[in-house]
């Protein structure tokens, strides 16, 4: 009953009352039956009641429920992963994490976005530096999974082309799987080592050129926000209060980001409610997100924020979906 209930809720977007619910549920009971079965469900706080004359509505509590033990996903079909494959190709974004929460706001109605990775702790394989012009270096990353990642540094105190390379090829002999961070850590060490010796100019450059680069990374680990129209068409936003609520969880992206890092380290599909998150602006609404990953390195993380009266059996495939087609691609 708490399944039907449910499932009769996000396609009303109202209160159910037990007339409705009869014509929905798998089975035959009688009015009495499905009161009695409703007032236990109140009970142990799984459904409520807005006002007295009101049908019932599944509490956050009973949203959990129904997620984790009653949820029967719909799976994606080949010529829908077909047609998003060839999308996420298509789309005019240089970053395809980018296109990914495009493409989830067109196919969920929600708030599709993508977290960056913190590149700064991504252990790398190769780094190159490209003079763009006097004041910007183009800085190309690859992990060792082999996921590329491009930077546009302000700079124009390293040199001509020619002394990158000699700073890049310092880069490479020292990454040997290194992240930013600890490539950091182990130049101001060797720092120390090297006072007063002849190659130490050249060493604080490096270094310089270290903190910059990780400085920048540590910035990038952002939000990318898929266009907000979507989501709005949801019945949810004809109220200003609930438009404001997500307006403000959308503009506080430090507390966001907060909130998105502790779901970075959890394996696979996560649907996480208002109540859990800790942010009073996300109180009524979710978030569905799934980690892109090759192997044991974090690419990202791809996910829709929206109203929690969401079509949790067609979204969540649709996110995993999504991870999946952004992590082949960015190794590819």
């Amino acid at each position: 009953m708490l399944r039907a209930l449910v499932r009769a809720y996000v396609g009303a977007a109202a209160p159910v009352g037990s007339t409705t619910l009869s014509h929905t549920l798998s089975v035959k009971l009688s009015s009495a039956s499905i009161r009695n079965t409703m007032a236990e469900l109140a009970e142990l706080g799984l459904i409520e009641q807005p006002h007295a004359s009101a049908g019932r509505l599944p509490t956050e509590q009973g949203l959990r429920v129904f997620v984790d033990e009653l949820m029967r996903a719909h799976d994606v079909v080949g010529w829908e992963r077909r047609t998003i494959s060839m999308q996420l190709g298509e789309l005019a974004f240089d970053d395809p994490l980018e296109a990914a929460s495009t493409l989830l706001a067109e196919r969920t109605r929600q708030l599709g976005f993508a977290v960056l990775p913190r590149l700064d702790r991504v252990a790398l394989r190769h780094v190159s530096l490209i003079r763009l012009s006097r004041e910007r270096v183009l800085v190309v990353l690859v992990s060792l999974s082999g996921a590329t990642y491009q930077r546009i540094l302000n700079d124009d105190r390293s040199g001509a082309q020619a002394e990158l390379e000699r700073i890049e090829a310092e880069f490479n002999q020292r990454l040997g799987g290194h992240s930013l961070l600890e490539l950091r850590e182990l130049l101001e060490f060797e720092r120390e080592r090297l006072r007063g010796r002849a190659s130490a100019l050249q060493h604080r450059t490096l270094l310089a050129a270290v903190r910059a680069l990780s400085g920048e990374a540590r910035a990038r680990g952002d939000v990318l926000l898929s266009s907000r129209t979507p989501v709005l068409e949801q019945p949810e936003f004809h109220d200003p209060e609930r438009l404001r609520g997500l307006l403000v969880a959308v503009e506080a992206r430090e507390a966001l980001l907060t909130f998105l890092d502790r779901v970075l380290e959890q394996p696979g599909v996560a649907v996480t409610f208002g109540g859990e998150v800790g942010l009073p602006e996300l109180r009524d609404f979710a978030v569905v997100t799934a980690p892109c990953a090759a192997g044991a390195e974090s690419l990202g993380l791809v996910g829709v924020l929206g109203p929690s009266r969401m079509d949790y059996p067609r979204v969540v495939p649709l996110v995993e979906l999504l991870s999946e087609l952004v992590a082949e691609k960015m190794v590819a």
